[in-house]
């Protein structure tokens, strides 16, 4: 997994802000005590500085929303697949007035510009003005603050205040008050010399597509309904990750050799970003997930996202491209995403707003999976004396992927075992309760801890992850060299791959894709198709971490997907 990276230029970022009506009242809205951990303050914002701000509106009903998407994903509802449409879903969200508020405190009469693209749920005010005196028209100071690993300097404030009259409508200024930190794309280590995949008798040392496929029953017959109503696997690429053709042509030939010379994927660009195809340039990351998401899903058609630098930061990346697919009628039905964040990096308001989005999309029909992270209990932290929940994986309306691992001896095809992988991330929200539909599990994993690690955790926080899948020492091909790769990156793509595939077969019986994943995953059939992961321990802050266990577990979830038991439990056989 990728923990996202601000790419700000000191000379680049500044805060312009007209100035409110003095008239006006002011409250604190949001605040925090001390930037996010390796971040340091080193003076106030240049006087020149800009930035782009955005409002977002708290939504109308999201409490409607909520029962809307569980109802249409709940396997034991009535509208069960019956998806909204995005008029439908927007209903619920849409925030209408305030606007002349807004504009009156945010906004100059003689030269100011409003461009709001009346995206659901999301207003974004584009304001700029040169006359900023060094303070935020919020009325608290902006700063310039420097992660101390990477020497990258972002603006952003401590605190910030709203006009008493906007207060209550406003669900949180972005970027503010929120923010992010740098974490290493994954590193390939070379092929073992004597690899014993390359022809895959036993999967002893390195995983390839067919041993996915021997591990887990995943079909190796192409999709059927490719030409008309199935849409495509999504998978996003940020960070300046790139996919390259050549790279997937080359993985394809040796692991997929059965599939035509010609597959590829589509490209979908948002926010400036592009995909150059300079050698040099090909990420290992959007690699890992193209070439997986192609090899496993056998026919499926694929779209890489490429979210560029056209935004303030990365979460506004991911509101964009969240906004964008709910507009789209050939949205994915499958998006998977191997970024994320510490959840304390980002604000509890703008976390909510986050998730706000994925509802709204998997209420469309689309199943959103996101890698749990490569940190254990500590998520992004090398030193934490409590435990760190990664997000979007804590939001209840995404799918949140851990990591296992083989045990190898006496490997066959459809016999073998699995632990959870040491690095694969795992705990409870500290922003979000646990769902309805996982509260019973969580409520029993907490009480059969007893008294350990009280206080380093959330006892009724929302449980991640939700499921693994394999994710050690994964073949790559990436500008034009191969090498290993393992982490949460991995497993995402594989358990996403599986979902277009049972849709496939689904639509092509009449019936309508899965969409939001969990309330069918935590159903008695859902988690009886799924391979129960029962050994294992995801270390981090200087403790053991969690123990995974019979049934679910915040380690591998309720465990890897068995396809020939899925097919069964969605009605295929």
């Amino acid at each position: 997994m990728v923990f996202l990276r601000f790419s700000f230029l000191a000379a680049l970022v500044a805060l312009a802000i007209a100035t409110p009506t003095d008239r006006s009242a002011f409250i604190v809205h949001e605040h925090r005590a001390q930037p996010a951990s390796g971040f340091v303050s080193t003076g106030p914002a240049p006087s020149d500085a800009e930035l782009t701000l955005r409002i977002a509106l708290n939504p109308n009903n999201i409490a409607g929303l909520e029962s809307e998407l569980n109802a249409v994903s709940d396997p034991s509802s009535s509208r069960y697949g019956q998806h909204l449409t995005p008029e439908e879903a927007c209903c619920w969200i849409r925030q209408a007035q305030f606007r002349r508020a807004l504009r009156r405190h945010f906004l100059a009469p003689d030269k100011q510009d409003l461009c709001d693209y009346n995206l659901p749920g999301w207003r974004r005010l584009a304001v700029q003005d040169t006359r900023f005196p060094g303070k935020l028209a919020l009325q608290h100071r902006v700063s310039v603050f420097t992660h101390s690993a990477t020497d990258e300097t972002t603006i952003r404030t401590l605190r910030y205040s709203l006009p008493v009259e906007l207060s209550g409508a406003v669900a949180y200024v972005h970027p503010t008050t929120t923010f992010s930190r740098p974490f290493a794309v994954p590193k390939p280590q070379p092929l073992p010399s004597n690899s014993k995949r390359d022809t895959d008798p036993t999967c002893a040392d390195i995983t390839t597509i067919s041993c996915l496929q021997g591990e887990y029953g995943i079909p190796t017959t192409s999709a059927t309904q490719t030409n008309n109503v199935l849409g495509p696997s999504g998978v996003s690429g940020y960070d300046n990750e790139f996919a390259n053709f050549n790279d997937l042509k080359q993985f394809l030939a040796k692991y997929r050799p059965d599939f035509p010379a010609t597959t590829k994927f589509d490209v979908e660009l948002l926010d400036g970003g592009y995909n150059t195809q300079v050698t040099g340039f090909a990420g290992v990351e959007a690699s890992l997930d193209i070439q997986y998401t192609v090899g496993v899903a056998s026919g499926v058609p694929v779209k890489f996202i490429s979210v560029g630098p056209l935004n303030n930061d990365t979460v506004s990346g991911f509101l964009d491209q969240i906004n964008a697919l709910i507009s789209d009628p050939s949205r994915p039905t499958v998006l998977t995403t191997s970024y994320g964040f510490d959840e304390e990096d980002l604000t509890l308001p703008v976390a909510q707003g986050l998730c706000n989005a994925y509802a709204q999309l998997g209420a469309l029909g689309t199943s959103i999976l996101f890698s749990s992270g490569d940190g254990g209990v500590a998520g992004n932290e090398f030193e934490c004396t409590t435990f760190v929940p990664t997000a979007p994986s804590t939001c209840p309306w995404v799918t949140s992927v851990g990591s296992s691992q083989t045990i190898l001896e006496n490997f066959t095809k459809n016999n073998f075992s699995e632990i959870g992988a040491a690095f694969s991330s795992g705990g409870f929200s500290n922003y979000f309760a646990a769902p309805a539909y996982q509260k019973g599990d969580v409520d029993a994993y907490i009480s059969s801890l007893g008294d350990t690690y009280n206080g380093l955790f959330n006892t009724t926080g929302r449980g991640f992850p939700d499921v693994s899948a394999e994710g050690v020492n994964f073949v790559v091909v990436a500008g034009n060299e191969t090498g290993l790769v393992s982490g949460t990156s991995a497993s995402s793509p594989v358990f996403a791959s599986v979902i277009p595939l049972l849709n496939d077969e689904l639509i092509a019986a009449g019936k309508s894709p899965l969409g939001f994943l969990n309330p069918f995953l935590y159903s008695p059939a859902g988690r009886a198709a799924l391979n129960d992961v029962s050994d294992g321990k995801n270390p981090g802050c200087g403790t053991s971490g969690f123990n995974a266990t019979v049934g679910w577990d915040p380690v591998t979830g309720l465990g890897s997907p068995s396809y020939p038991k899925l097919r069964t439990a969605v009605g295929l056989s």
